[in-house]
């Protein structure tokens, strides 16, 4: 039994377009081409932690009406919500 060598279409040396780009890309594998793409390191601090918590949806529909009478996002009005009863525990 033979084996069939895939055919592989050459990258363009430049693109049109991004869109051009977005096509060519849509339609080809970028395992394909080994050769046109090389590794680099990458160096990241994270910078703020986000963390998930589940809240009621009734209270959460009064949280964003209270940030938006406020003018604040409603992340910002939790926070400064939950430092206050923190301060107030301690």
């Amino acid at each position: 039994m033979k084996s069939k060598k895939k055919h592989v279409d050459p990258i363009p040396d430049e693109f049109a377009s991004y869109e051009e780009a977005a096509e060519f890309w849509d339609t080809h594998d970028t395992t394909d081409y080994p050769e046109a793409f090389k590794t680099v390191k990458v160096k990241t601090e994270l910078r703020k932690r986000h963390f998930e918590v589940e809240v009621e949806a009734e209270l959460m529909r009064q949280l964003r009406k209270r940030a938006q009478q406020k003018g604040i996002p409603t992340k910002r009005l939790v926070n400064d919500m939950l430092r206050r009863q923190i301060s107030l525990a301690a």
